[in-house]
């Protein structure tokens, strides 16, 4: 068992945009394909005819900034690879109105496609096809009628990535027609972004209530996209695709419109019954009223905005400009193409030869396509070997959480007055996780520190967690609850809360006890997902007297019916790794009567 801190945010086995979901649209299975042409990224020409001494062709709709279209593209490759010698072509098109020739010049590059791409500017072939995601397949017989649409395999869909696929829609669709059999499953509904259409622009929206003299237009909306989605949604940053100028707002205005509506975007899980959190990321009601109303009048441009740009719209930090930043290592790391890795683990001396006091800390990424999570602890001297935890539900005193990185999780940046404590003489321990994606990478993550000046710290923060690696989580059980506990002898303050489970997670809860017996609910998660990692922090610093419990409760769904299980038929216990499980509340403190 490694160490506690080492283990406490962990991310999905790749980055997958949560703004995804199942297409439920029907088409005819035995729709027919007309003749069509269009021109690949070099201005080459190809049409359906061009193919017709092949006896199936596969038609597969990519979007070049779609993550499930990143995942898919190796596979693709293979596939095209595989039943060349079968008689069977493959082919790609690209339908999206914010992809650039240069964007799709670009993913053919990087993903060394053998096959062509072609841009279907105004998605008339898409419309054509049926298409509505990206990437959504469709098998054409020798005759050019559609016998199988949809996904391409099990293997990944809304927030969720297996090991391997038990499901192979795609390759059996076509085993089955080149074997002269009627094909099994002709449709699997597929997963993916929406199809960027082209916008209307031209007419103002009357906001919801009525206002005839507010009207929303680009200028309206582009502030409520500053405060909930620019962050993420920038270069450089976790979002597949920026969301800053007017023409990339309004060709993912249907995919933003859905992931709204259903709640998944922003990513926020915290039942609002329960707490109140100064990070909550979700749109108000008028935010959303707005955004909404704009979107459905046709994403209405407004006054030119040339010269304007977001504030946050430049790549960086989160945080101020840091003052000191450390790197895993003085070379780039190597990332295989495709066996799953292991933790790995650098430890790096800052040379500090007196404490130092952190007002503000963030992991960065330096490779995003394949960094699954960044840890970065602090560890105290003198410094073990091997760290390792030290009793069931504690924290070694050799080691401190600082800092993670994970999807949506925002940067530390402490009140003033408060500060994590670093005695002279630590170091910094990072744990990297990285997730092949088919191609070999390389990785230089790194951390940035703003330092506070001592003489004003009036309250260390330190991290803790409660944890139970005893959890035994018996095979096709829906809901399996286990719950660990954590007894404060001195009074505390609680600055935030995380929660951490693996794939089989399904949803958790912290509450405090007190001595009385009163038992109060301080975090809610009902509908817990691994791919969004998020700290809360208390609005209100929530103050505990010695002799408190913090009691963490989790429920697992390890049943066929949770899409991400990777295997019902396990029995699991404690790992490092997505296919074994956690329990683990983090939380942040001062012990100390004090709040900001």
């Amino acid at each position: 068992m490694r160490t506690l801190l080492i283990h406490l945010f962990l991310l999905p086995a790749a980055i997958v945009f949560s703004a995804i979901r199942l297409r439920t649209a029907d088409l005819p299975r035995a729709r027919h394909i007309s003749e069509f042409a269009l021109c690949d990224h070099h201005g080459n020409a190809f049409s359906l005819s061009d193919f017709a001494d092949k006896k199936l062709i596969v038609v597969v709709f990519l979007g070049t900034a779609c993550p499930l279209a990143q995942h898919y593209a190796p596979i693709l490759v293979d596939m095209a690879k595989e039943y060349e010698s079968r008689g069977v072509a493959f082919l790609g098109i690209n339908a999206n109105d914010q992809d650039t020739l240069a964007d799709v010049a670009d993913y053919v590059r990087r993903h060394a496609l053998p096959f062509p791409i072609l841009k279907d500017p105004d998605q008339a072939v898409a419309d054509q096809f049926g298409a509505s995601r990206t990437p959504e397949a469709f098998v054409l017989d020798e005759s050019r009628f559609v016998r199988y649409f949809g996904r391409i395999d099990d293997g990944a869909a809304v927030g969720m990535r297996k090991s391997s696929a038990s499901r192979r829609e795609l390759k059996e669709a076509l085993d089955d027609l080149l074997s002269g059999r009627e094909v099994a499953r002709p449709h699997a509904p597929a997963s993916g972004c929406l199809i960027g259409r082209k916008a209307v622009g031209t007419r103002s929206a009357p906001l919801p209530d009525g206002r005839g003299s507010d009207t929303a237009n680009f200028q309206v909306v582009r502030p409520i996209l500053e405060r909930r989605c620019v962050g993420c949604h920038r270069p450089g940053e976790i979002g597949p695709f920026p969301l800053i100028e007017w023409k990339e707002v309004a060709a993912w205005s249907a995919m933003i419109r859905e992931v709204v509506v259903e709640g998944r975007m922003p990513p926020w899980h915290a039942d609002p019954r329960f707490g109140h959190f100064r990070n909550d990321m979700r749109l108000t009601a008028e935010e959303k009223r707005v955004l909404l109303a704009w979107i459905d009048a046709g994403c209405h441009k407004g006054p030119s905005l040339v010269g304007q740009t977001f504030l946050s719209a430049v790549p960086g930090w989160g945080i101020p400009r840091p003052d000191q930043v450390y790197y895993i290592a003085e070379e780039p790391v190597r990332v295989p193409a495709q066996q799953e890795t292991e933790y790995q683990y650098f430890l790096v001396d800052p040379g500090f030869r007196e404490d130092k006091f952190i007002q503000a800390a963030e992991v960065r990424p330096g490779n995003r396509a394949v960094v699954h999570h960044a840890l970065v602890s602090i560890v105290y001297p003198p410094h073990p070997r091997p760290l390792s935890l030290q009793g069931e539900g504690s924290m070694p005193d050799s080691l401190g959480a600082l800092l993670n990185y994970a999807p949506g999780m925002q940067p530390t940046q402490l009140p003033q007055g408060y500060a994590i404590h670093v005695p002279a003489g630590s170091k910094f321990l990072f744990q990297m996780h990285y997730t092949p994606n088919g191609k070999e990478q390389t990785d230089r993550s790194y951390l940035g520190l703003v330092f506070a000046d001592a003489k004003k710290v009036k309250h260390k923060v330190r991290g803790g967690a409660v944890l139970n690696p005893n959890i035994d989580i018996p095979p096709h059980v829906k809901d399996h609850r286990e719950t660990a506990e954590h007894l404060f002898t001195r009074k505390v303050t609680l600055l935030s809360l995380s929660p951490h489970l693996h794939l089989r997670g399904k949803s958790f809860r912290i509450e405090a006890a007190y001595r009385d017996g009163h038992r109060e609910i301080l975090l809610d998660v009902p509908r817990y997902d691994f791919h969004w990692q998020l700290r809360y922090e208390l609005a209100e610093p929530k103050r505990l007297p010695a002799g408190s419990r913090l009691i963490c409760t989790a429920v697992y769904d390890n049943s066929a019916d949770n899409p991400a299980n990777p295997n019902p038929a396990q029995r699991v216990g404690w790992g490092d790794q997505t296919w074994d499980e956690m329990l683990i509340g983090l939380f942040a403190f001062v012990e100390d009567s004090g709040g900001p």
